[in-house]
C-alpha cells in the first residue's frame, strides 16, 4: 500500500497522463497503473526528482574535464555551468 505522499504523486501523475492522452473516457485504470509503475521505478532506483544522484556519480569526472577545457564546474542545483 503506497504512503499518502506516494498516493498523491500517483494521482497527479495519472491525471497528467490522462490529459496528455487527450482526456479519453474509460482509460482511468490504465493511467493509474502506468503512474503507479513509474512511482515504483522511482522508488526502486531511488532516483531523485532533480537528478542529484546522477551528478554525484559523475562529479569526479566532470570537474577534471571542465578544468582542462577552462569551463566552470556544474551547478549542483541546476546541472548547468
Amino acid at each position: 500500500m503506497p504512503t499518502e505522499q506516494a498516493h498523491e504523486w500517483i494521482k497527479k501523475r495519472a491525471y497528467s497522463l490522462w490529459e496528455e492522452a487527450g482526456r479519453p473516457d474509460g482509460r482511468d485504470q490504465e493511467h493509474w497503473n502506468q503512474a503507479a509503475a513509474e512511482r515504483e521505478d522511482l522508488e526502486r532506483t531511488r532516483a531523485s526528482v532533480d537528478g542529484e544522484e546522477i551528478l554525484i556519480r559523475f562529479r569526479g569526472k566532470e570537474p577534471s574535464l571542465g578544468k582542462r577545457a577552462g569551463l566552470p564546474p556544474f551547478s549542483k542545483l541546476t546541472g548547468t555551468r
